[in-house]
Order: C-alpha cells, then structure tokens, then sequence
C-alpha cells in the first residue's frame, strides 16, 4: 500500500471531483490518496463523490491552516 498526495487548494467545482478521480485510477487497490482542498464545495462534494464512485474514504481532518482540509482515500 502506498500514499500520493494531491493539492487541489486552487480548483473550484466540477474540476476537483474530476481531479481527484484521475489520480485514484492511477492508483492500485489498497493504495490511498491524500487530497489537501478547500472547505465549502469541495470539502462536500469531493469525499460524497468519492464514496458514490466505490472508493473508501478513510478520515476527513482540519489542517493547522484555516479552512484547509486533508481527504483520505483508498482506492
């Protein structure tokens, strides 16, 4: 199992989503996607898509930066 990172802090709507999936089809089966975006749409949409697309989402956290999230996901 191994980790990417993906930073989408500068994204807006659809294209996080769609950002997102490129890179968990990349990934194999057990590997897991750190995603760094921002609250308010992508904050909903990116960890509901993903879960609707199959994929686990592991942990939602705050980062030490205001209105900065980490998503976990494993492919």
């Amino acid at each position: 199992m191994a980790t990417y990172n993906l930073d989408i802090t500068k994204e807006h709507c659809p294209m996080t989503f769609v950002k997102t999936k490129i890179e968990l089809n990349k990934l194999q089966k057990g590997d897991v996607l750190n995603v760094k975006l921002t609250e308010g749409e992508p904050l909903e949409n990116v960890p509901k898509s993903a879960a609707e697309q199959g994929f686990n989402v592991l942990s939602v956290k705050e980062t030490e930066t205001s209105g900065i999230y980490n998503v976990e996901i494993e492919k």
